[in-house]
């Protein structure tokens, strides 16, 4: 069965950095659309960055553009987020998510729902 499992959370001082790992299994990675979203308390889900694992192509929710780098390993079946300069509303919970059916050849879309295959989550906490 499809299987996602996030890792590199962390607790990091402000200005700090951490690289996120999403590995996805139980099906092709190609052409697929990863995502990762991320949830604080009180506050709703929100898309952080996608990425077309075919393609490679990457967006980026407004807040973390400059800071974050989302990219993937094909031959590692895995995808990344690279987060640099890391800032105290950058702290949530971490949701790795993929769309096996992209919307388009090559575009990811930023639709919540439509990524129906989620990991379990992984924590960052950044402190001032």
């Amino acid at each position: 069965q499809v299987q996602l499992v996030e890792s590199g959370g962390g607790s990091v001082q402000a200005g700090g950095s951490l690289r996120l790992s999403c590995s996805l299994s139980g099906y092709t990675f190609s052409n697929r659309c990863l995502g990762w979203f991320r949830q604080a308390p009180g506050k709703e889900r929100e898309v952080v960055a996608r990425i077309h694992t075919g393609y490679g192509n990457a967006y980026y929710a407004g807040s973390v553009k400059g800071r974050f780098i989302i990219s993937r390993d094909n031959a590692k079946n895995t995808v990344y987020l690279q987060m640099d300069n890391l800032k105290p509303e950058d702290a949530a919970m971490y949701y790795c998510a993929a769309d096996l059916f992209p919307p388009d050849i090559s575009a990811c879309a930023a639709i919540a729902s439509r990524y129906k295959y989620w990991g379990q989550g992984t924590q960052v906490t950044v402190s001032s």
